[in-house]
């Protein structure tokens, strides 16, 4: 494994004093430099959680470095990572027949602003199929029928598996995914639901947002679990809207949220600005 130039070192564990001195300590005792650091306390469960971007100096490989930070991982009992921060992660995007967050994502991967790497696109629908090949990506039919759910779900996770696709992001893809495959993609699925979380749950959030006679509408990113849209949530955002607004007006609204929204949770969770804190996250954004 060639050396690596600056890495990301995430985790969490139970606070106790001296975590960050440790941390820094060692580092600094190998030679490496501190570019960016964020740290959090969940003072309800005492727990810490830490994201550094630490510039290496020459000669140490991801695996070297995973070696030296484990005894201090294991002393502190954390749930860490390391990354290489110039690795950018490979992204399967399933979509159904609605393609504004899907164009949404493949503009910002193409003009390099949006830090992944795309390996294809996924539908039970052909209508995303010209888009898709548009941006010269590969596209996957996989339809879907209730008497064959089981077999396209076990489709969609050996494609992951044979695009070595180290997460998957649903824009806008309607179905719902069984508890087995949520199990198997905890924490590497991120949907987006066109509704401010936790309202308005379900199908037509806004023909009920509108029945309510909400002022705001909004859109959240989360992560898939087997509850339905329960999943620890990632970024959420909201719109003013009136009296004046039909049902369809606030979807077109929605939208435009719905695509910003999910572009934002991408990026954090590419940039390994996330962490899983129980039912919540700890997001460390810019």
């Amino acid at each position: 494994m060639s050396g690596v130039k600056e890495i990301v070192l995430t985790f969490s564990c139970q606070d106790s004093k001296g975590i960050v001195a440790a941390v820094a300590t060692l580092f600094a005792t190998l030679g490496f430099n501190i570019k960016e650091s964020s740290q959090f306390e969940d003072v309800e469960q005492s727990r810490f959680f830490m994201r550094t971007v630490f510039e290496c100096p020459a000669g140490y490989n991801l695996n070297q470095i995973r070696s030296l930070f484990k005894p201090l991982g294991e002393q502190y009992k954390m749930d860490w990572q390391i990354s290489d921060s110039y690795v950018k992660p490979r992204v399967l995007i399933a979509v159904s027949q609605w393609g504004h967050c899907l164009n949404a994502l493949l503009n910002s991967w193409k003009n390099g602003s949006l830090p992944i790497d795309i390996v294809g696109v996924v539908s039970n629908h052909h209508v995303m199929r010209d888009l898709t090949e548009w941006y010269q990506l590969p596209f996957h039919y996989l339809p879907i029928t209730p008497s064959t759910k089981a077999e396209q779900e076990a489709q969609l996770w050996q494609l992951m598996q044979d695009l070595q696709s180290d997460f998957l992001v649903l824009a806008r893809y309607m179905q719902i995914l069984s508890d087995d495959l949520c199990q198997k993609l905890n924490g590497r699925a991120i949907n987006i639901h066109h509704s401010f979380l936790p309202g308005f749950k379900g199908a037509k959030p806004y023909h009920q947002a509108f029945d309510r006679g909400v002022k705001l509408i909004g859109a959240t990113a989360h992560f898939v679990t087997a509850d339905l849209d329960e999943g620890p949530i990632i970024e959420q955002a909201v719109e003013r809207v009136s009296h004046i607004n039909s049902p369809e007006d606030m979807a077109e609204i929605g939208r435009d949220t719905e695509a910003v929204v999910l572009n934002r949770a991408v990026r954090w969770h590419a940039e390994h600005r996330v962490l899983l804190n129980g039912s919540k996250t700890v997001v460390f954004s810019k």
